[in-house]
């Protein structure tokens, strides 16, 4: 099969179109007939070789894909050849082929092409564990969202939305029209305004109840600042680094605050299982309906697949951007 693969760590210059082994399917897998996979911020990392794949997990890039069912393993019950399927993988997703293990597989949501459930797994999946699974966001609540227009973003946006809580986001002037189209009560210019001014002015004091926060060092003080009482936050990146200088922590006693840092890719398969299993049964419905949807920024051709990393290191997208399998 053909593959996009690395030369060397560095920039998407190294990223080539090349024969690769094509897997196959153990016991209780799935091969997939790969048709569309999705960018994330992991694979930019695992291209300049600061995010490794999981051990035993495929090395090449690509955490989700949309395809066919095209082999399934000895004991694979709930799938046949034939079906369309999408999930969240380990590695293994810019290819012509692809396994996963068949309770991570979902069905394509109702209506959707490849390209829309290839833009599903990865954003909603983590949106809906760290709302659902860590905060436990409840109804009534206000959630701070930072990068509110990314692919996690505009996901845990619509999320919070159905789960009847007041989401607030951060993101560029430019990003606030989709943001609010997709439920954001309060839309901040992270460039221009203090977020943390500006929640306190706008809850009255209250704060808020939850923060998602994909940004960490340089956010940490605000985001303790602006949570309420007995607020939690979930840390699910450090895009702005790791280093804090004259963190006043007082906060976390003051206010019972819960900080909770999570990531997905190196969660055990269960976790996974259990946790795909619950997003398909809150959202296949929601996104049958149009209450949920993937927001879809841009789609290449998988040859320009150094391109589209160039688009999303260059933070101008909103959603998700995705690769189609040509052949």
């Amino acid at each position: 099969m053909k593959a996009i693969q690395i030369k060397d760590f560095g920039g998407p210059e190294e990223l080539y179109l090349g024969d690769y082994e094509t897997p196959t399917p153990a016991a209780n897998e799935i091969l997939v007939k790969v048709e569309a996979t999705a960018l994330n911020r992991a694979d930019t990392l695992q291209r300049m070789g600061k995010y490794p794949p999981p051990e035993g997990d495929s090395p090449i890039m690509g955490l989700e894909v949309a395809g066919e069912v095209v082999e399934v393993g000895e004991q694979v019950i709930h799938w046949k050849i034939g079906d369309k399927v999408c999930g969240l993988l380990g590695g293994g997703g810019y290819a012509e082929y692809a396994v996963i293990p068949e309770r991570l597989a979902l069905p394509w949501p109702e209506g959707f092409d490849a390209v829309q459930s290839a833009a599903v797994p990865e954003v909603f999946l983590t949106a809906f564990q760290a709302l659902r699974w860590l905060a436990h966001l409840q109804e009534g609540e206000r959630v701070l969202i930072h990068a509110g227009a990314s692919g996690v973003g505009t996901a845990a946006i619509q999320l919070a939305k159905v789960m009847g809580a007041h989401p607030i986001v951060t993101a560029s002037a430019g990003k606030h029209g989709l943001c609010q189209e997709l439920g954001a009560e309060l839309a901040i210019d992270y460039k221009a305004e203090n977020f943390a001014e500006r929640l306190q002015d706008y809850t009255k004091g209250e704060g808020v109840n939850v923060v998602v926060d994909f940004i960490g060092g340089p956010y940490l003080q605000q985001n303790l600042d602006v949570m309420g009482l007995e607020g939690r936050m979930v840390l699910l990146a450090f895009l702005g680094g790791v280093k804090v200088d004259n963190l006043n922590i007082a906060p976390v006693l003051r206010k019972r605050l819960q900080i909770i840092g999570s990531t997905l890719r190196a969660r055990d398969l269960e976790y996974k299982i259990r946790l795909s299993s619950d997003l398909q049964l809150f959202a296949w419905p929601l996104f049958a309906n149009g209450q949920l949807r993937p927001v879809v920024d841009k789609v290449y051709d998988w040859s320009e697949v150094a391109e589209a990393h160039r688009y999303m290191e260059s933070n101008q997208s909103k959603g998700k951007i995705v690769l189609r399998i040509s052949r």
